[in-house]
């Protein structure tokens, strides 16, 4: 066995396209991923060669300029990405998110104006549904769309995106009651609108300024931001499926491959973790041989391992589970779930091997301690994974007595 997390039944294409991501991964990103990262710095080089690739359009289909590829292609694809640099595979996600959002929901119009450019990599994009006062509780919503004329106006302020300075198009979840009368639940009158604007931060666009870059412990390089609305008007064929009303659904479903997506950038940091422990405990000797020798660091490797191949299988199972049409908020949320949780032990197993130079800037491990954490709070936490899990058992389950 060469290398832990191999996938079975995977075709030749997407075995040229792995290895194609992995070189490039091993080439371009590992070598400088801590250096960008300690300086807060967006991987401009990184992201363009990504362009060159193609991976900016690896699931919109080929009638848009796309490679039409699998979720579990993409998937793996992240896994390797995330394994070089969990921000990379942000910047890559949330772009993916809006164009699966697209290719699903919206209109014709729709997706001629925005996919064949995000296939391109010439438009970026960013979703937005948090807000300082939320997170997980979406109903809770307080940003608005008013309709006037054909355009809508959109005021409040949202939280954590992803790309948000980069970023040319966001998905903005938006509550709107136009056309929905007073007591409709609130999952019914929000509103997914496409907004445009320059990249970059300040007023990017007439009612819309982007602050600037959220200071955070670790997933540096890629730009987390706020987005402020005010007085922002937005042409009502902007609105994501032409009708109002389906924003939380459509972002619902965003959100359930952006878990498979997570899931992936766990196994991927989990990855890198366990081949940094495994070769430091062969480089560092304690009472006359290498610690890998010793029992003990035996056992946390053997420990380890299993957690990778484990959150790995799962990850590909909810992948495929999408791919070939079935529900799967149930798999991916299993495996988003477990993926984030092993992550953090792999990555903290693989810090103790390293002793007190796991502790210095000067190694890698270093950094991935920082980034796990944010895996464990992405597109849902643990616990609103076990609600998703447990409510979904009991559907399956169902006592009849």
């Amino acid at each position: 066995m060469a290398r832990l997390a191999q996938t079975a039944g995977l075709t030749d294409v997407q075995q040229e396209i792995l290895s194609t991501v992995r070189d490039f991964v091993d080439k371009e990103i590992i070598p400088v991923a801590t250096e960008l990262e300690h300086r807060d710095e967006y991987p401009q080089q990184i992201v363009d060669g990504l362009k060159e690739l193609g991976l900016f359009g690896l699931m919109i289909p080929e009638e848009y300029g796309g490679l039409g590829e699998s979720l579990l292609t993409y998937a793996l694809c992240v896994e390797e990405i995330a394994r070089g640099w969990m921000s990379v595979s942000g910047i890559i996600n949330t772009h993916f998110i809006v164009a699966y959002m697209l290719k699903q929901h919206g209109t014709q119009e729709q997706k001629d104006h925005f996919l064949p450019r995000m296939a391109a990599g010439d438009v970026r994009g960013a979703f937005s549904m948090s807000e300082p006062g939320l997170g997980s509780d979406v109903s809770a919503i307080t940003s608005k769309a008013v309709k006037d004329g054909d355009e809508y106006v959109l005021n409040g302020q949202k939280m954590w995106l992803t790309n948000g300075g980069t970023s040319s198009l966001v998905a903005v979840l938006v509550r709107s009651d136009e056309g929905h009368p007073e007591g409709t639940a609130a999952h019914k009158s929000m509103t997914t609108f496409l907004v445009e604007k320059e990249p970059g931060f300040g007023e990017v666009r007439p009612g819309l300024t982007i602050p600037g870059k959220i200071d955070k412990m670790g997933y540096k390089g890629v730009d987390t931001t706020e987005l402020i609305m005010d007085g922002l008007r937005v042409p009502a064929d902007r609105v994501l499926g032409g009708v109002t009303g389906r924003g939380f659904y459509q972002m619902m479903d965003g959100v359930e491959v952006g878990r498979v997506n997570v899931a992936a950038r766990g196994c991927g940091v989990a990855q890198r973790a366990f081949e940094l422990g495994v070769r430091y405990a062969q480089q560092r000797h304690t009472f006359g041989k290498p610690i890998a020798q010793h029992q003990a660091i035996q056992f946390k490797l053997a420990e380890m391992a299993t957690k990778v191949e484990a959150a790995h299988a799962m990850m590909v199972n909810a992948a495929r589970k999408k791919d070939s049409g079935e529900r799967n908020d149930l798999e991916a949320g299993m495996a988003k779930y477990l993926a984030s949780e092993y992550c953090k032990e792999v990555v903290e197993d693989a810090f103790r091997i390293h002793g007190g130079y796991g502790f210095s800037k000067e190694y890698e491990i270093e950094r991935l301690y920082r980034e796990a954490p944010m895996l464990l709070i992405g597109e849902g936490t643990a616990e609103i994974q076990k609600m998703i899990i447990g409510r979904r058992l009991l559907e399956e389950y169902r006592f009849q007595g």
